[in-house]
């Protein structure tokens, strides 16, 4: 889990994400009347546009006014409330917007979000082609309003009305059995092929595949949870859930300085993702523009699966311990045969006993590209906990979500390669899975899915 996971916390990723963002045509959050900034309340009483206030702007401003660390002051971002007849401008968290038309769907590169819903859905008796037709273009419609911070529609539940963007991505695929149910069995690409069988699996049938898949992200968690209910509701009696998970990560700003995100074990988790500025990135993640089928043009295959983490088996590791597991520092994310985090891994160091001082069973080490033919995917995972099991054993793990072209040349060969030996599989159990076709981005006008529905 550890060498190629997120995306969105390398720094090629957080660029590409930020070059698409814009600013949201019609916000939940009204622009304040009477703004604490003096130069706000100036453009907002000349008729200019109020703009949100940037992150460095929103810190510059905490420090003019006196918000400083110490006995003397509160902490930044922890101001007095504003009095009841203000408002405040939005933080860059939640102003940031993603775009829902494109290339790709979104969701793929974007960055990694704080807040995450995956849910499969069957299409219910009765329903085929068209119903599955109405209501992907549902579905779009509300992605697209939801993602440029507008209400969902008329009767909107308002959750998140005072609420930006937050740089919320909505991303539906197929799974195998929707097209049987459409009548579309021969446009279903190959890749869609069922995965085969590993030792490690101790699936849930209920909690595995599904006829459609939703991946919601955002970096606020009322966000996230309002377009999980819009989508819900618009499903209406053409689907209905087959599974849903709930996962996190990292608040943006929540470390001093970008890196790669931590999972609940601890460690650096993405060290050596695909970056989108590598030559063959597009090669190895997206389908292409002249593939096969034709609607597939610009998409990529998703692999979910839910990984519980046996968190009281991996605590009682020694720290060097758990290190030799992974194959890399627990601090600092760099190998066990020294550098940093970017350092490339010595295989052959040994130490001073003639030992590897990368284990062979390292996690690190065998999931390395050049140990599996090349094998490569673009790892986007949410964390999550879902309590304590009937044994009070913590329901912990990882939400593993990873994309590629081709997951017969991306993950089936990496994950044949961790059940021939993987010392992290003591301490992990996959307990779900689901292989999903996402098709490229929709174009001004289209819904998700059109080019296969209606070609």
């Amino acid at each position: 889990m550890a060498d190629q996971s997120t995306p969105g916390t390398s720094s090629a990723a957080r660029e590409t994400a930020s070059a698409k963002k814009t600013s949201p045509k019609a916000p939940r959050a009204t622009a304040p009347e009477a703004s604490a900034d003096p130069s706000a309340r100036a453009a907002s009483s000349e008729g200019a546009p109020t703009r949100v206030m940037s992150r460095r702007r929103l810190l510059g401003t905490a420090g003019a006014t006196g918000l400083a660390l110490g006995a003397g002051g509160a902490a930044v971002g922890y101001a007095a409330a504003p009095s009841a007849d203000r408002t405040v401008p939005l933080a860059s968290v939640g102003a940031d917007a993603e775009m829902f038309h494109g290339k790709h769907q979104p969701g793929i590169t974007t960055a990694l979000q704080a807040r995450g819903h995956l849910v499969a859905f069957d299409l219910t008796a009765g329903a085929g082609r068209r119903e599955a037709s109405a209501l992907l273009r549902r579905w779009s419609a509300t992605a697209e309003r939801l993602m440029a911070g507008e209400a969902a529609s008329h009767d909107d539940t308002d959750v998140a009305l005072d609420a930006g963007p937050s740089s919320l991505t909505v991303t539906f695929g197929f799974g195998h059995g929707f097209f049987a149910r459409t009548g579309l069995e021969k446009q279903r690409p190959v890749a869609l092929d069922p995965l085969p069988d590993f030792s490690s699996d101790h699936l849930d049938k209920g909690r595995s595949n599904g006829d459609l898949w939703v991946q919601i992200g955002a970096n606020d968690a009322l966000v996230a949870f309002h377009a999980l209910r819009a989508l819900q509701k618009d499903a209406g009696s053409a689907a209905r859930v087959r599974w849903q998970m709930n996962g996190f990560n990292r608040s943006p700003g929540a470390t001093a300085s970008p890196m790669t995100a931590r999972n609940l074990m601890g460690q650096i988790d993405g060290t050596r993702n695909p970056k989108p500025s590598e030559p063959d990135f597009d090669g190895r993640i997206f389908v292409p523009g002249s593939g096969d089928p034709a609607w597939m043009a610009n998409g990529s295959y998703a692999v979910v699966r839910r990984i519980r983490m046996l968190l009281d088996d991996w605590e009682k590791l020694s720290g060097k311990a758990q290190e030799d597991v992974i194959g890399r520092r627990k601090s600092t994310g760099a190998p066990l045969s020294g550098g940093t985090e970017k350092t490339t891994m010595d295989l052959d160091r040994t130490d001073a006993d003639g030992n590897l001082v990368v284990p062979i069973n390292a996690h690190a080490r065998i999931t390395r590209p050049d140990q599996n033919g090349g094998a490569a995917m673009l790892r986007r995972p949410f964390s999550f906990h879902d309590g304590i099991d009937a044994d009070g054993v913590p329901d912990a793990g990882l939400l593993f979500v990873c994309w590629q072209a081709d997951p017969l040349r991306g993950f089936v060969p990496v994950q044949r390669k961790l059940d021939r030996g993987d010392a992290l599989s003591d301490f992990i159990r996959h307990e779900s899975s689901g292989l999903f076709a996402v098709p490229g981005g929709a174009a001004r006008g289209e819904y998700v899915g059109q080019r296969l529905l209606e070609g």
